[in-house]
């Protein structure tokens, strides 16, 4: 359900805006969808799992607080971002 160390330097490497980046905010977009893609998955097969989808939920809130900082500070960054991500908005 979670992802792994390898995957998780892959979306850093990625998505940093400079060398050793982890906690630029398109980096932690970039980690909180990996996440919320699992969980995703996760519920087709456990709709009843209504724990793991609250931690969802949570996540959801997150990356859309995110998301609205990194548009509050630079548009371009923001339109950039949600493009590479395949997020709708």
């Amino acid at each position: 359900m979670s992802i792994t160390a390898a995957r998780k330097q892959e979306l850093i490497s990625e998505y940093a805006t400079v060398p050793n980046d982890t906690g630029s905010p398109e980096v932690q977009v970039a980690i909180l969808s990996e996440r919320i893609a699992n969980l995703t998955e996760h519920f087709k097969g456990h709709a009843k799992d209504n724990h793991s989808r609250r931690g969802l939920l949570k996540m959801v809130s997150q990356r859309r607080s995110l998301l609205d900082y990194v548009k509050k500070i630079d548009e371009q960054r923001y339109k950039s971002l949600i493009e590479r991500l395949g997020l709708r908005r």
